[in-house]
């Protein structure tokens, strides 16, 4: 089981056990811009997703990881890599932290960070982006703290609450050749 680990919190795969909290955050309708969901999703469908879970990056494209705080094995976010590209060496990044209790406390820095780190130290990619909301101010200064730019904006790419938003690129290359 793959697992990084920060002073706070440890990125680990995910497990059968996760059902509930996968559950919660893919049905967690005010979330649902973010990843642009538009219907929930049943537990018999999360869980073939986690039985299959162990196919690794190079097969499924995506890698998600529960964010964990290091004292206990309990999720409370994830931390995705998707859209990967070993031949172009990139791939998008996202993250969720679930309560707000677990917000603004450096979490989702020390996920992004060891994230960041795994991505371009061991998976040797080039360049790694973000779509983020153009209202999601939270995302934005979390991304630009790691050096993130904002390449381009999609206009009014996204319908939230019946308006339509822009959504912009955020995008780091690597300083390594």
């Amino acid at each position: 089981m793959m697992t990084l680990k920060g002073e706070n919190i440890y990125l680990r795969a995910l497990e059968p056990e996760d059902l509930e909290f996968v559950y919660a955050i893919e049905n967690n309708e005010a979330i649902w811009h973010v990843s642009n969901t538009q219907t929930p999703y049943s537990k018999f469908l999360i869980r073939q997703y986690l039985e299959n879970a162990h196919q690794d990056i190079y097969e499924a494209k995506q890698l998600r990881l529960a964010i964990c705080l290091n004292d206990s094995n309990e999720a409370i976010g994830l931390i995705d890599l998707f859209e990967f590209d070993p031949m172009h060496q990139r791939a998008g990044i996202g993250i969720v932290i679930m309560n707000d209790s677990n917000r603004n406390a450096g979490i989702g820095t020390e996920a992004l960070s060891l994230l960041i780190d795994y991505a371009f130290n061991q998976l040797q990619l080039h360049q790694l982006f973000a779509n983020i909301g153009s209202e999601n101010e939270i995302s934005i200064a979390l991304f630009s703290k790691f050096g993130f730019e904002k390449i381009g904006v999609k206009k009014d790419w996204n319908k939230i609450n019946g308006n339509f938003e822009d959504e912009f690129l955020y995008q780091l290359l690597t300083t390594k050749n």
